[in-house]
């Protein structure tokens, strides 16, 4: 009996020296678990600093992107304005061609037109391009009705009759709506 008696207080003693903070020896596991807890902190700050930067990124990339649009658009409506003036003075080669086309003198004719379509192509290497409207259907968002008339083909109902002054696009954005007649 003697042994178990040792023995059960063998085991205790080790059972104590397990759990006891206090004994020697023992210090090592609460560091251990104390290291733990400081990488898994620094674990957390580290995602936080990456999300941060992520984030932040990708802000960036967002900016520069917004910036390359609008640089770009700029630039295509840079001379928006001073294009704009210019329409009325196509507007007016356009009714000087007409007014040449009864005119018998050859060489000022041709002159003439070749001034009107130098004119043309600089606008149209800018971007310009006129909007092709007589025998299409009205649209509210490129056509500004100026009356209606009434049509006996029952296919020119809702299709612009005539053109009273051209709408224009620079590059791809309408800068000027066409004044039409449209049938009814």
């Amino acid at each position: 009996m003697k042994d178990y008696n040792m023995d059960n207080q063998g085991r205790e003693d080790l059972d104590n020296m397990n759990t006891d903070e206090n004994i020697a020896g023992t210090t090592h596991l609460s560091e251990l678990s104390a290291r733990e807890e400081e990488v898994d902190k620094l674990k957390e700050e580290l995602q936080e600093q990456k999300d941060k930067y992520l984030r932040l990124f990708a802000e960036f990339d967002n900016f520069r992107k917004r910036s390359a649009r609008e640089s770009l658009e700029l630039r295509q409506t840079a001379g928006k304005e001073v294009i704009i003036s210019l329409l009325d003075v196509l507007d007016d080669c356009d009714r000087a061609e007409k007014q040449l086309q009864t005119t018998e003198d050859a060489p000022l004719k041709e002159g003439v037109q070749l001034v009107f379509s130098k004119l043309r192509s600089v606008l149209q290497g800018k971007g310009l391009k006129a909007m092709q409207s007589v025998n299409t259907d009205f649209d509210v968002e490129k056509h500004e009705a100026i009356t209606e008339i009434p049509v006996q083909d029952p296919a020119l109902k809702g299709k612009v009759i005539d053109e009273v002054q051209k709408g224009y696009y620079l590059n791809d954005k309408i800068i000027r709506f066409a004044k039409v007649v449209v049938g009814k």
